[in-house]
């Protein structure tokens, strides 16, 4: 096993125990609903799931459009080789 996988797996676990420890209710208030008794389990286990979420959003790796590399590719006319060596060079190195 990788590291990686052990991490998750670590993480995992210790994500769960806490989740199981805070069952009791709290009241909890957002916006416009008042005290409204929610156990903790299902606060936390709400923000984690946001948290994975939005960092899975911000940390997946920005797409590239590759057909504007092809039409330089296409449009350009290659003389030289694409190693850059002149042909004295060439002759040299043989």
């Amino acid at each position: 096993m990788s590291a990686k996988t052990i991490f998750i797996i670590i993480f995992t676990v210790l994500v769960t125990v806490f989740l199981m420890v805070n069952t009791d209710a709290v009241d909890f208030n957002f916006l416009f609903v008042e005290d409204v008794p929610v156990s903790k389990l299902l606060v936390i286990g709400v923000c984690v799931v946001i948290g994975f979420i939005l960092g899975f959003l911000v940390g997946r790796p920005k797409t590239t459009v590759t057909s504007y590399d092809d039409r330089i590719d296409s449009t350009t006319t290659k003389s030289a080789p694409a190693d850059g060596l002149s042909d004295e060079d060439r002759d040299y190195i043989r």
